[in-house]
């Protein structure tokens, strides 16, 4: 075994690698960019090495200059986490070329599944049942449209090189399927690299179930399947293991199908089979087929962690170190249930737009395993994925499981930035996936009611108020108390664009009447804790000129300086400004020319993903701020329209 080894990546990947590397005596190396010198994968290293700028094609998609790290700091082996350089088959020659060793599949293996097409004639050869479709090398879009028909449609098309949903496109009628294939091709291209396209036949009812595989080079075994049908965008959002609705007929067949496809390519260490599941009529043996392989470990994998008793990282390491498998396949077994669920940074009812900021507060209740690769106090990034943490349950069964994801939601806490907790909190709850109808489809179906904004109540506005004035943290006979009267003290509040003015009257030590909304709420301290109207008062952390009362997932309220209102007040609507910093990608207007409400007027490119800005009004555009290729700022101008003409009087 190595003593040393580095880990080409950043954030909660890093950390956990770290983690089990460290608990196996290994010492760690890490590296960052210049804007993650401060994260806490930094900190928990060993040593590290600043390997270039913030922006990943800089620092972490550098291969050459992570080797130079290695060599530099003594590291034998380098681990590439998961996302960046971690399916890149260059990188693994360039890391043996250097003498070092590299925690995963090899080059060729890679290569093999690179592709999707290719993929699937391999998995076709092997025996892996595969998806009726088109795989291939003419990309004549009539021959396209062509083999689409004999298909049947739905179709999807889908970029051979893509992931996590660029390049694809779902076509449900013929006269649909140009402009399809041109919107497949154009985002594949950018994504890629590459715009060669696949056709498959849709299912209409699809689950995502993956299969956990783990191969020495020579045999290879499974470590069961995942259900990754909660998405939305075909983002995964909620996993779970194992697959509910799962029989052991269905796990044999599918169990089977993935290790053939691990040792059909020589497959060294943890990878993930996918398969596309006809959840119409139940599972079934007949009713799956290989989408694709992710050649290194995967997001979701801490499920398969906590049903197996097995950490894969160790797996990983001894595995590159040389030693064989750890386990046969009759000695893995499943027990319980386990639940991840994504914490992200991002406004869900602005349309899951990725969000930036400091995160004030960050805190996790007992009974939850958090990956996590942030801290109260660090920002997130514009420049990288906007994840917080994983948040990871483990129970006896599904409904205990469940349960426990529920809770543990419910007391995560979050200050400082936006995030979809609330949205995670409605799926946790929402009966459809309690009683295991999902399917790839059932976040869209249910859209409107899952990231629909928490109800702000009277006691949510008071227990901020009473926060915000310090009255809380008051103690004594006369706390609250002015010369001959009781204390009154106003302060407003906002919550997006509403003002709510409250009026708090102390009405004795321990005794306050809040006012707020034509609504009192009495807050009373008992037993040294405040209570609401009778309930206990929730959590809150106040800082920066915001509180976050912990109630609802966390609800947010700004605290309106009535020095400065004037200097708050929002200009008019016919500014189109960023939302968050990124690439104008594109821009679709010109000086002059009229636009109505809705127009798509330029292509922002944030975090991994394209936002489309639109025009507020019908207008006409006064002035053009931007080019595309341009670098922009959070609040940037973008777009000026010209001014609406007031109506002439009546």
């Amino acid at each position: 075994m190595f003593d040393t080894i580095l880990i080409a990546n950043r954030g909660e990947i890093a950390c956990r690698v770290m983690r089990t590397a460290r608990a196996m005596g290994l010492r760690v190396v890490a590296v960052c960019s210049e804007a993650d010198l401060g994260a806490a994968h930094v900190a928990m290293a060993d040593a590290f090495v600043c390997i270039g700028g913030a922006a990943p094609a800089e620092s972490y998609l550098r291969g050459e200059r992570i080797v130079e790290a290695a060599l530099q700091t003594g590291a034998q082996a380098i681990h590439p986490g998961y996302g960046f350089l971690s399916e890149n088959p260059g990188f693994v020659e360039m890391v043996e070329a250097a003498g070092l060793v590299f925690v995963g599949p090899s080059a060729p293996a890679i290569r093999a599944m690179g592709l999707k097409d290719a993929a699937k004639r391999l998995m076709d050869e092997a025996g892996v049942p595969v998806v009726p479709g088109y795989l291939g090398e003419d990309q004549d879009p009539a021959l396209l449209a062509a083999e689409a028909g004999r298909i049947g449609y739905p179709v999807l098309i889908k970029a051979v090189a893509g992931g996590g949903g660029k390049g694809m496109r779902l076509v449900e009628a013929p006269d649909a399927f140009a402009d399809a294939l041109d919107g497949a091709r154009a985002e594949a291209r950018g994504a890629f690299g590459n715009d060669a396209v696949l056709i498959e036949k849709y299912i209409e009812q699809p689950r995502h179930i993956e299969v956990q595989v783990f191969g020495d080079g020579t045999r290879a075994v499974h470590l069961f399947e995942r259900d990754c049908s909660l998405q939305r965008r075909h983002q995964k959002v909620i996993e779970e293991a194992p697959a509910p609705g799962m029989t052991a007929e269905m796990r044999a067949a599918m169990g089977e199908a993935a290790v053939r496809a691990a040792e059909a390519i020589g497959y060294k260490g943890a990878g993930t089979v996918e398969f596309i599941v006809d959840g119409a009529n139940g599972l079934r043996p007949d009713g799956f087929w290989f989408m694709e392989m992710n050649t290194r470990l995967q997001v979701e994998h801490p499920v398969t962690e906590l049903i197996t008793g097995i950490d894969l990282v160790e797996w990983q390491l001894r595995v590159a170190a040389g030693e064989a498998l750890p386990a046969r396949q009759e000695d893995l077994t499943i027990s319980g249930h386990a639940f991840e669920a994504r914490l992200y940074a991002e406004d869900v009812p602005a349309g899951f737009l990725p969000a930036t900021g400091k995160l004030a507060h960050l805190a996790f209740p007992e009974g939850v395993r958090a990956d996590s690769g942030v801290r109260s106090g660090d920002v997130i990034s514009p420049h990288y994925d906007p994840m917080i943490a994983k948040v990871i349950v483990h129970g006896p069964t599904r409904e205990i499981a469940l349960k426990r994801l529920a809770r543990g939601l419910a007391g995560t806490e979050v200050a400082g930035t936006v995030t979809n907790l609330a949205f995670l909190g409605a799926l946790a709850a929402h009966p459809g996936f309690g009683a295991g109808e999902v399917d790839t489809g059932l976040i869209g179906r249910d859209l409107a009611r899952l990231s629909a904004a928490p109800e702000v109540t009277p006691a949510l506005v008071a227990r901020a108020a009473l926060a915000v004035s310090g009255l809380d943290a008051q103690a004594g006979p006369l706390a609250g108390f002015a010369l001959w009267q009781p204390l009154a003290r106003g302060l407003t509040l906002r919550r997006g664009e509403e003002d709510l003015p409250c009026v708090l009257r102390a009405e004795g030590p321990d005794r306050i009447g809040i006012e707020v909304a034509g609504a009192r709420v009495l807050a009373e301290r008992i037993g040294g804790c405040w209570r609401l109207d009778g309930a206990p008062a929730p959590a809150v952390h106040v800082s920066d000129g915001r509180v976050t009362v912990f109630d609802r997932y966390g609800v947010a309220f700004d605290i309106v300086d009535p020095l400065a209102r004037d200097a708050l007040a929002h200009g008019g609507t016919g500014l189109i400004e960023a939302p968050m910093p990124g690439r104008v990608v594109s821009v679709h207007c010109a000086a002059g020319e009229a636009v109505s409400a809705g127009d798509r007027l330029a292509v922002l490119e944030a975090m991994k993903m394209e936002h489309t800005l639109v025009a507020p009004r019908d207008g006409v555009v006064a002035e053009l701020l931007v080019a595309a290729g341009d670098q922009v700022e959070a609040g940037a101008a973008l777009v000026r329209l010209e001014e609406e003409e007031e109506e002439s009087a009546a």
